[in-house]
């Protein structure tokens, strides 16, 4: 899982560390736990099954810092964690029923958008804040157009309905997520003395 020497590839974040046997491993296996532990800071809402969390700023992150091979890794580690009952979901839960449940649809939303967001880390737009912005707009969008679909036939609602419960609550969040992470990576790539 080292880094792709395709022109036009730049390394990602995690290209910077050594490259021991075990550091993509640890680098999956880390970016699992981070989104777990950012799944913790839950808020949930009374109107819709879907709580306000900070599991998409890590799934997000974790995509631009590991690239796209092993951000997507990361994810698919997370719902295999959660699948066997690991309590790495929102409010501590975890479990087939839950994973499949009617947020099921973000989760696995998180692996295409991680594919997404990592491809584009790669070709270096995690070293500038509107860059940032832009991959994190669009990882949101495919991560609402799994979920939102997913949600609709869960709850047996509409779509539009769906979009109510399921993305508009969520947007100024969003918002404020992509705006720190404008804030994070590129700062990381200038302490690295990289743009």
């Amino acid at each position: 899982m080292s880094a792709p020497s395709l022109v036009g590839q730049r390394p990602v974040l995690a290209d910077r560390l050594p490259n021991v046997a075990a550091r993509d491993v640890l680098l999956v296996a880390g970016g699992a736990l981070l989104t777990a532990a950012a799944a913790q800071v839950a808020v949930p809402l009374p109107f819709t099954p879907v709580p306000l969390s900070g599991q998409t700023f890590a799934v997000l992150l974790v995509a631009a810092a590991l690239g796209p091979l092993r951000g997507s890794l990361a994810q698919v580690l997370y719902i295999a964690l959660a699948m066997v009952g690991l309590p790495f979901y929102a409010e501590a839960s975890g479990g087939v029923e839950v994973v499949f449940g009617a947020t099921g649809g973000y989760v696995f939303g998180f692996v295409v958008a991680s594919v997404i967001v990592g491809h584009l880390a790669r070709r270096g737009v995690d070293r500038k804040p509107v860059g940032v912005v832009g991959a994190y707009v669009l990882g949101s969008l495919i991560i609402y157009a799994v979920g939102v679909p997913w949600l609709a036939a869960a709850i047996e609602v509409p779509l539009l309905e769906a979009v109510k419960l399921g993305l508009a609550p969520f947007l100024i969040g969003d918002a404020l997520k992509a705006l720190l992470a404008a804030g994070l990576l590129p700062t990381a790539w200038k302490l690295l003395g990289e743009r």
